[in-house]
């Protein structure tokens, strides 16, 4: 293949690659005024998140934490940008099917959009603008691409013509003309021909590319200011709690090293859910729904709900695919109605099991009812850590169920309430086989010292969390140096059952590899089993171990 012909193709590779992203920046900018979780990139990948077998979910979530969102996106994004490339290599000399291959990827995302558990029909207008504005980028830009191919096979021909009319054109060099100058071919004139570097074809071609990366870029960057910025409303007043709980105690991370704080701050409490976008909720009018199998049902604005009665609870929350010894579990003061209490105004009729809830962008999760209805006060919360929830947690109301796996009791952006049965109604994670009834169990963490670490012999501290929501909170925790017998550690501040509880242990350390394990004995007596198990259907189990290096 000639430096010509690559040079060809590329040059309407690009033509379709800027094409598809002009198309997806300004869809992506309509979609801040229609609805964010719109935007042409973000419902393909909500499709793609929602048709991703479990197993796979799961290494995602392990593999890569929170960055699975964006590592997602960008998947999508390469493989449009293939694809258009693709297309624009096409449009050379199809460029009816081109466009209308362009066409349909828009349509596809139109498609997804419209899809989505709360999508209305307004959903569809970025993709229709972004194939709108796709075909017309792509239609310019290959226009500005075929002047440049005929300037160069203008270029061409008259290279091919010049030796045929040199004898006749170009006098003879050694002799001078009447002006004293030899004179010059007419066809002498290759340092302008058309379709060399610098010609005008070429010129507008780079210009117009670089005038739609540029607008791109600024279009899409406008549109994740404008769809992207959700925050919480400066003018939410909190009501004061019926009964406020004392301060929690001092943890022990100030004089151990590495320990997770007691209370963790908002910044760092960790989000595991499979919203791209979070969604932006208006207070004035939000309202939760109470429906289904009830003798009273109706809706609430968010006024009618901080006029309820709220309490303080102290809880830890646990995302399902926590593995042994992972992040995904938080610990913070909440504020909120007792779901108790919204449930016996709706009046629960017999047969019902399951709460159904929805969040405002469709997610569906299911709840037994005895955990929602019992003393172990489930809230619906509107503030943690002293503040209004953050939009990433939830604003303005979500689920917080002690003892039970986020994802059976924690849906955030909550907007309706349904008594059901799980005969009747089957909810996101249920219809992946996930489990229905999912209490935390028991575990135990080390923080400190780090696996893998390198220390000198001699006394460490080792240190972690241990929690048993779902067993009456941690009564001993215990360490093992390698095969040696099981040590006592020195317990933590106590924040209550539904609250992770801090430990610690001195460890004379002599020189070699060692193997640091943890077990946790909730307040029922149960020691946390050694059995390992997956997170998956309903959370893992095992003790967590470390490997360090005395030297």
């Amino acid at each position: 293949m000639s430096t010509s012909t690559r040079t060809t193709r590329l040059t309407y590779a690009v033509c379709g690659l800027l094409a598809a992203a002009a198309g997806m920046a300004v869809g992506h900018l309509v979609a801040a005024f229609v609805n964010p979780a719109a935007s042409p990139v973000l419902a393909i990948g909500s499709t793609v998140v929602d048709a991703t077998p479990t197993p796979v979910k799961e290494w995602a979530v392990q593999t890569l934490g929170t960055n699975d969102k964006p590592v997602l996106l960008t998947t999508v994004a390469v493989v449009t940008a293939l694809a258009s490339a693709g297309i624009g290599l096409l449009s050379r000399n199809r460029h009816p099917l081109a466009n209308a291959l362009l066409v349909a990827l828009a349509a596809l995302a139109g498609i997804a959009a419209l899809l989505r558990p709360a999508s209305m029909p307004q959903d569809i207008v970025p993709a229709v603008a972004a194939g709108t504005v796709g075909v017309a980028v792509l239609s310019g830009l290959r226009l500005l691409a075929e002047r440049i191919e005929d300037s160069a096979q203008l270029a061409a021909r008259g290279a091919e013509r010049r030796p045929e009319h040199a004898a006749a054109t170009v006098p003879d060099r050694g002799r001078a003309t009447s002006g004293g100058q030899a004179p010059e071919s007419p066809l002498d004139h290759t340092a302008y021909a058309p379709g060399t570097p610098g010609t005008p074809a070429r010129r507008s071609f780079l210009l117009g590319a670089a005038g739609v990366t540029v607008g791109a870029a600024a279009v899409g960057a406008l549109g994740q200011k404008l769809g992207g910025g959700a925050s919480t409303p400066a003018d939410v007043t909190l009501p004061a709690p019926a009964s406020a709980l004392p301060p929690l105690p001092t943890g022990i991370e100030g004089t151990v090293k590495g320990v997770s704080p007691f209370r963790t701050p908002t910044s760092d409490f960790y989000r595991v859910d499979t919203a791209l976008v979070i969604p932006r909720v208006d207070v004035d009018t939000w309202k939760l729904e109470v429906d289904g199998m009830v003798d009273r049902p109706f809706s609430m604005s968010f006024k009618d709900l901080l006029a309820m009665e709220v309490i303080e609870k102290d809880i830890t929350l646990n995302c399902v695919s926590n593995d042994v010894g992972g992040a995904y579990i938080s610990s913070t003061r909440w504020l909120g109605v007792r779901v108790r209490d919204v449930l016996e105004r709706a009046g629960i009729q017999s047969g019902v099991d399951q709460i159904f809830s929805e969040s405002v962008d469709g997610m569906t999760i299911s709840t037994p009812v005895e955990a929602l209805t019992d003393d172990r006060d489930a809230l619906i919360a509107i503030a943690m850590d002293g503040q209004p929830l953050p939009a990433r947690h939830g604003f303005p109301a979500r689920l917080v169920t002690p003892g039970l796996y986020g994802f059976v009791g924690a849906t955030k952006w909550l907007s309706k309430l349904t008594a059901t049965t799980y005969a009747k109604d089957k909810a996101y994670w249920t219809e992946r086989d996930w489990v229905t009834d999912a209490p935390v169990k028991t575990q135990s963490r080390i923080d400190t010292p780090m696996g893998l670490g390198t220390y000198k012999p001699g006394k460490i501290p080792v240190g972690g969390v241990a929690w048993a929501q779902a067993g009456d909170g941690i009564s001993e925790v215990e360490v093992r140096i390698d095969d040696g017998p099981w040590q006592k550690a020195t317990l933590g501040p106590d924040g209550g059952t539904t609250y992770w509880r801090q430990w610690s242990w001195v460890w004379d350390a002599t020189s070699g590899r060692h193997d640091v394990t943890v077990r946790a004995t909730n307040g029922k007596g149960e020691v946390q089993t050694d059995r390992r198990t997956d997170p998956f259907p309903g959370g893992a189990s095992g003790y967590h171990s470390i490997v360090v290096i005395v030297s």
